[in-house]
């Protein structure tokens, strides 16, 4: 019987009539991999060396501004075959800094200060990400958790422009105080005995 149009089109489709497009010259398999990375080498890229399952190794660069959990395509780091390698699937992880966190293009940090600094306001001078530091100005009664942003000093992108860098304030409690210390919230405790930061609370709370 003479073969139908669809028969032939089927087996040209899956490699009958000469090969088509399921010849043995393949790529090879892509491969999947993970590696953790510093929060610095995740921001400014570098070289890692990474272990396959079965033991051998490949060095790769990876790129700058990578993100926790991010995959990346490295092409032809895969197994080898007849019509070139394979591609390697990364999952990066990247570890958290001891400092420094990352929102987009963004650095985030939590300072913390002095009761005295938030209450009477001042300058204080916070570290950043490229070792210097940056002096910011503290209003007068800055509650714990403002964040006060600091123009271009984030993460660098592909253009050259930066993200900001986002300074949270984190106002500290003393765990220890020597006696003149504790005199001096004593008397700050009696002059202020009138306010009471909590008023109001209960009329919140069983409001529906």
């Amino acid at each position: 019987a003479n073969a139908s149009m669809d028969d032939l089109l089927a087996g040209l489709f899956n490699g009958g009539a000469g090969g088509g497009f399921n010849s043995p010259a393949a790529r090879g398999a892509d491969v999947e991999a993970s590696t953790s990375v510093t929060f610095r080498q995740a921001l400014e890229g570098d070289t890692v060396t990474l272990r396959r399952a079965d033991g051998s190794t490949v060095t790769t660069r990876l790129p700058a501004r990578v993100r926790d959990g991010q995959k990346i395509r490295l092409r032809g780091k895969g197994n080898p075959g007849p019509a070139g390698n394979g591609d390697l699937i990364l999952t990066v992880s990247v570890e958290p800094h001891a400092l420094f966190g990352r929102e987009g293009d963004n650095l985030t940090a939590t300072i913390p200060v002095t009761f005295s600094e938030a209450a009477l306001g001042g300058q204080i001078s916070v570290p950043t990400f490229d070792g210097s530091s940056v002096t910011l100005k503290l209003a007068p009664g800055t509650p714990s958790g403002r964040t006060l942003r600091v123009k271009g000093r984030g993460v660098t992108r592909k253009d050259g422009a930066s993200g900001d860098f986002l300074v949270t304030v984190s106002v500290t409690v003393p765990q220890k105080m020597g006696d003149a210390a504790r005199e001096a919230v004593e008397a700050y405790a009696a002059a202020t005995a009138a306010d009471d930061p909590r008023e109001g609370l209960l009329a919140r709370a069983r409001q529906s």
